[in-house]
């Protein structure tokens, strides 16, 4: 029967509304469960632990402690019980894996540990594709938030217990250490960080000594007797705890425990020595010595609490103890709250089936089974964000996922236990004050430093950290093959192959090592011009070469690429110029001074005695008579004041004023002509314009220098002096010859070198030539080591011995001249004397003289002005014929009037005050004429 088509689709559509319906109900309702489900009565915490292990034995413990402890806490998780789901690694990361994803079937929440690293590298891409969080014990500094998401480190990172040892490598000096190390993950890793540290403190691991995980006593052995034939005796251990004892046993039987050597262990030598119960007293003496690093636990009560009911603990098993012990304690207080929110947030307990792993349905492996936590992501952010405060300390995370202010303790290890010396955290540094009672702005230099430290062999005299290699390895110096100035350094045909000042120096200083250095000498250059000296330095640096001996300059550009020792001879660039005794000439006398210094000395000369003149001729009669033979008196008594033999007495103060400062400025000169003359007349001039550096840069002229000398580019680049103003030459002769042609000749006009050679040079040129000015850098020679080289060290130490010991005096006096031209002095400088140098004193003569006749013709002004008064008046001498009136009214007139004399002038003006006050004569028609000489 065929029903009604309409009928039929209106019950398709009836039914396909129900299934919508029934599917979104389904949707429905685990969102309702999400938004107020009710807590749940338990939670499964799972943890994968190695139980056969030091690090194991003390975590288990812990773990159920804890457990038990929140499940009965009333305040957190209320109604909710923690349930450990405990899966044994077996230390195997094959096993650990098969367990990992067993411990994910039964739907944990979250999981603690694993301690190894191997392990958890594994385990945290299974965590990754559950979404659930991993409270993990690993140190691995590779384990990053980047690639691992879900993981959460719950421990101090290697990366800061790494540069924790750079630092204290850097506190006590050394620079190159041997890192011993498990050959995993856990040892790589970490060894890959330490020598990042140490490179940022200038010192390096010079040998990675790896051992397997499971290396035997045979091994070990091999291994230890290849690392002390090397020369660092500072040792970096880095293995796991429940092997690593061994390598001390085999390290004491070598004779490696004793004076000279030093042991760095990190964070597992403590955790094997805390987890001991009771101390092994024999083990304390197996360690002696050793500095070793501790994750800093501060005390509490709470601490103190766990420490005391430990051995009470109804939980099977060891019950050793270390730091691992409180971390894997507040790890389950950290889920736990960070649980208790999660719930208190209307989070629920869903799991889902991982899309991804529903195309392996068909497998035997099962890995159907393994749902992702739906709440993973949220909670892992509570447990970022919670900051508590646990057994271990402050668990606050950055943004890396590492506990914030990681802190260490430093031990050193003595035959009664270990002795705490200090602290170390990434704030503070190295420390004697625990890290949560300083304060980083109240730090004092002093609160640095490390209490003294006890080294293998019983000493407290801090081991050098450095041998020189007992490897059968000679030293391989390069020596410069010289062809000029052999006496610092050439080749020679006797044992050792060289010979010279630098060779005598540096054999004299490895004598006085407490070592022997076994070496030998490898010319550098082809002999026919000198090596250049940045090559062999570059050499060095490169590792061609293990130093370099020689006439070596240490500059700024090469410190940066080697070491070097202290100077064993003091250097510096001088220059050399030719220089002519010359003979007394007819005028002599007349090179004191230059041409305008004369011309200025006789001008004043001139110019004071027309002052002294003009200021005493109105009142002194030595000063009057004839034209003429007022200018002789001017004449000689300006040149008579040169020797003080004036015989003319000056009665104006304005005189006397004038010539005091006159025969001052005469002392002066006199004095300096003296000195110029016997200064000409016994030192060498110099024949050509150089007289220091600055008249070598401005004369333009080309300049010579020594083949392989850094002068040409200090020259070109510090100087800024063209490249084709320098000429190289090749050696003395060249020397000589180039200084002899001059610079108009194909030659050059000075040479700039290091002062020993020049000293040698001048030794053997008959004074013809001499240093101009000072020296205008100032450096050493030293020898060349590579970077960091200990050695460079203690030769320095020995250097300054011989120094001390007067041994580098006669070394020098053996090989290198002290004869100088005797009749040549010390400097050869010009001696003329110019205007530059008086001018200051021509000044005050000049102001002197000025002031004086500005004074002298007011007051003769004045008195004119009063002579002229009355013109209606007229003077009448009686011993004089009658005159014209007085009437000045011309410049003539008033030169006459100065030309007359003080007392005459005096002697009218009182007689024109008696006729006025008389009042009997109203005018003056016939007085003394004006006119008349006297």
């Amino acid at each position: 029967m065929v029903g009604n088509p309409g009928s039929i689709l209106e019950g398709r559509v009836t039914m396909r509304m129900k299934a919508v319906l029934l599917l979104v109900i389904c949707m429905l309702e685990p969102i309702h469960v999400m938004g107020g489900g009710a807590r749940p009565k338990s939670v499964n915490v799972g943890a994968l632990l190695t139980l056969n292990s030091i690090i194991g034995r003390a975590v288990k413990p812990s773990i159920e402690a804890a457990i038990s402890d929140v499940n009965a806490d009333s305040s957190v998780l209320p109604g909710t019980r923690l349930n450990l789901v405990l899966h044994d690694t077996n230390c195997s990361g094959f096993l650990g894996t098969i367990d990992a994803l067993q411990l994910m079937e039964k739907d944990v929440a979250l999981a603690i540990g694993p301690q190894s690293s191997g392990i958890a590298h594994v385990i945290s891409d299974v965590v990754n594709e559950l979404h659930v969080p991993l409270l993990s014990l690993a140190t691995d500094p590779t384990l990053t938030a980047l690639q691992y998401p879900y993981f959460v480190r719950v421990t101090q990172s290697d990366y800061f217990q790494m540069y924790a040892i750079a630092d204290l490598i850097d506190h006590y000096g050394w620079k190159d250490v041997i890192a011993i190390f498990v050959d995993d993950d856990y040892g790589r890793n970490a060894i890959s960080v330490l020598g990042d540290a140490l490179a940022q403190k200038r010192a390096k691991i010079s040998y990675k000594a790896a051992l397997s995980p499971g290396a035997s006593v045979s091994e070990i052995t091999d291994l230890l007797v290849q690392v002390n034939l090397m020369g660092p005796r500072v040792y970096v251990v880095h293995l796991n705890p429940d092997s690593g004892l061994a390598l001390f046993s085999v390290a004491k039987s070598l004779a490696m425990m004793t004076l000279g050597y030093v042991w760095v262990a990190t964070d597992w030598l403590p955790s094997v020595l805390d987890a001991s119960e009771p101390m092994d007293h024999d083990k304390m003496n197996l360690l002696e010595g050793v500095l070793a690093l501790r994750h800093h636990i501060p005390s509490s009560d709470r601490k103190k609490a766990l420490v005391s009911r430990w051995k009470n603990l109804k939980y099977t098993g060891n019950r050793s103890i270390n730091s691992y012990t409180f971390y894997a304690y507040d790890s389950v207080w950290l889920a736990a709250h960070a649980l208790d929110s999660f719930f208190h947030n209307g989070g629920n307990l869903t799991f889902s089936t991982d899309p991804r792993l529903s195309m392996l349905k068909g497998s035997r492996l099962n890995l159907t089974s393994l749902r992702i936590f739906q709440g993973g992501g949220e909670l892992l952010h509570l447990l970022l964000a919670t900051n508590y405060t646990g057994l271990a300390g402050q668990y606050q995370f950055d943004s890396q996922k590492n506990l914030v202010y990681p802190t260490l303790d430093i031990l050193n290890i003595v035959g009664t236990g270990s002795r705490r010396i200090g602290f170390w955290s990434n704030t503070s540094g190295l420390s004697v004050v625990a890290p949560e009672n300083l304060k980083s702005h109240n730090r004092t230099f002093s609160e640095q430093k490390l209490y003294s430290v006890i080294w293998p062999g019983q000493t407290t005299k801090q081991p050098r950290g450095w041998v020189f290699p007992n490897n059968g390895r000679e030293l391989r110096i390069a020596v410069p093959n010289r062809v000029s100035f052999q006496d610092f350094v050439s080749k020679s045909k006797d044992p050792p192959g060289v010979q010279g000042y630098c060779i005598d120096v540096f054999e004299a200083a490895i004598s006085l090592l407490p070592y022997a250095v076994p070496h030998t000498y490898v010319l550098y250059g082809n002999g026919k011009r000198n090596p250049t000296y940045n090559n062999i330095v570059n050499d060095v640096a490169q590792n061609k070469y293990d130093a370099a001996v020689g006439d070596i300059t240490i500059t700024t550009n090469r410190t940066r690429i080697v070491e070097f020792t202290q100077p064993f001879l003091d250097s510096g660039l001088v220059i050399v110029a030719p220089v002519k005794r010359t003979t007394s000439t007819a005028w002599a006398f007349m090179k004191p001074f230059t041409l305008e210094m004369w011309a200025v000395t006789g001008v004043f000369f001139i110019l004071v005695g027309a002052v002294v003149w003009t200021l005493e001729h109105r009142l002194n009669s030595e000063f009057r008579g004839s034209p003429r033979q007022q200018i002789m008196t001017i004449l000689w008594f300006s040149l008579s004041t040169m020797f003080f033999a004036h015989r003319e007495n000056t009665v104006s103060t304005l005189g006397r004023l004038v010539l005091i400062i006159w025969l001052f400025v005469v002392l002066v000169i006199n004095s300096s002509y003296t000195a110029s003359l016997t200064s000409i007349l016994t030192v060498q001039q110099l024949t050509s314009g150089i007289r220091g550096l600055d008249s070598l840069i401005a004369s333009g002229d080309r300049i010579g220098i020594q083949d392989g000398s850094f002068a040409r580019n200090y020259l070109i680049n510090e100087l800024n002096i063209a490249a084709s103003r320098i000429v190289t030459l090749k050696d003395e002769n060249d020397y000589a010859l180039a200084l002899e042609r001059g610079p108009r000749n194909g030659g050059v006009a000075a040479i700039v070198d290091e002062l020993p050679y020049i000293e040698v040079f001048l030794a053997n040129v008959d004074c013809l030539y001499d240093i101009m000015g000072q020296e205008f850098t100032k450096s050493g020679w030293g020898f060349v080591f590579q970077r960091d080289s200990p050695l460079a060290v203690d030769l320095s130490t020995a250097i300054l011995t011989l120094s001390e010991n007067g041994n580098l005096q006669r070394i020098h006096d053996k090989w290198l001249s002290n004869s100088v031209c005797s009749d040549q002095s010390d400097e050869t400088v010009e001696t003329r004397l110019s205007l530059q140098s008086f001018w200051g004193l021509f000044l005050i003569m000049g102001v002197a003289c000025f002031v004086a006749i500005v004074c002298f013709f007011c007051k003769v002004i004045g008195q004119y002005c009063k002579f002229n008064k009355e013109d209606t008046v007229d003077e009448i001498e009686p011993s004089v014929r009658p005159r014209p009136a007085l009437r000045l009214s011309s410049f003539r007139e008033l030169m006459v009037f100065v030309d007359r004399k003080e007392d005459e002038v005096k002697e009218i003006l009182r007689s024109k005050k008696s006729m006025v006050r008389r009042g009997g004569i109203d005018s003056v028609s016939n007085g003394q004429p004006l006119d008349s000489p006297t």
